[in-house]
């Protein structure tokens, strides 16, 4: 069985227009099991009832950023070796450096097209096929 069959993916974007975006690439990529949230503060609950393998998350949402949810996964043992790809539109270089720093895993400028999330995601977790 091929990675992308048994991946678990949660995409974390406040914008519905851009969760559907992530979601048609993964669908493009042959990756099934996906679930969504609108916020980190939904992600994080969701996370404690149903594990993924990887996180997907915008940067720039209201309430909780990216890297706010990236830090409240790292700082729980339960989620704490959770894939993390951030997904930014920042060219502010301060904001990778943070994510670096708290342990992300890989990041994803905007625009992007398939073929670049799929290299993104298997710098983390390995080829898909």
């Amino acid at each position: 069985m091929a990675l992308k069959d048994k991946l678990r993916v949660m995409v974390v974007d406040d914008l519905s227009a851009s969760r559907a975006l992530v979601y048609n690439c993964f669908d493009m990529m042959g990756v099934k099991n996906l679930v969504a949230a609108k916020n980190g503060a939904d992600a994080l609950e969701a996370l404690q009832k149903t594990p993924v393998h990887i996180v997907i998350s915008d940067y720039n949402m209201p309430n909780m950023d990216g890297l706010q949810l990236l830090k409240a996964i790292r700082s729980n043992p339960r989620t704490a070796k959770t894939g993390f790809i951030l997904v930014t539109g920042s060219k502010d270089k301060a904001v990778i450096d943070k994510g670096k720093a708290l342990g992300m895993n890989n990041y994803l400028a905007k625009p992007f097209n398939p073929r670049d999330l799929e290299r993104c995601i298997e710098r983390v977790v390995g080829k898909l096929d």
